[in-house]
């Protein structure tokens, strides 16, 4: 159980998913279907190997992924969101679209994510992304 700093709930959300690479774990995950740890290496953030293993123990522990084998690799673990983390889905897809319009003037060459298409329907966007997630995971087996 995490250390909570305090009754906010806003503090206590941050004190498990607030730091910019487990943001940047679970966007991997919820927008490119990352699922193993070459893949999240290989995330243009260029997270070093150390911070990537204990982030994804972490994430873990806190019941926000699974980790399990690959069917077809034995050798290769995967990760997969749990209701719990993609339930991050709405947060992660706000924090693109505030990007997008304040931040957008300053940095031209962000990628566009497609936030209109988001602003024009949350709701019906944040449930196709988690179908999509879904339907991902499912072949793995997956409790998402």
């Amino acid at each position: 159980m995490p250390d909570f700093r305090s009754n906010c709930p806003l503090c206590s959300a941050l004190d498990i998913m607030g730091d910019k690479w487990t943001l940047l774990i679970v966007r991997d995950m919820i927008v490119f279907h990352k699922s193993t740890f070459m893949e999240f290496e290989r995330s243009d953030e260029k997270i070093a190997v150390s911070i990537l293993a204990k982030r994804l123990k972490w994430l873990q522990q806190e019941g926000i992924i699974t980790k399990q084998k690959m069917p077809e690799n034995k050798k290769t673990n995967i990760y997969l969101l749990t209701e719990k983390g993609l339930a991050f889905t709405p947060v992660i897809m706000e924090l693109v679209a505030w990007s997008e319009f304040n931040l957008r003037e300053i940095h031209s060459e962000m990628t566009d994510y497609g936030v209109a298409t988001f602003i024009s329907n949350k709701s019906e966007q944040i449930q196709a992304v988690q179908k999509s997630y879904r339907d991902f995971a499912n072949p793995f087996g997956s409790n998402s």
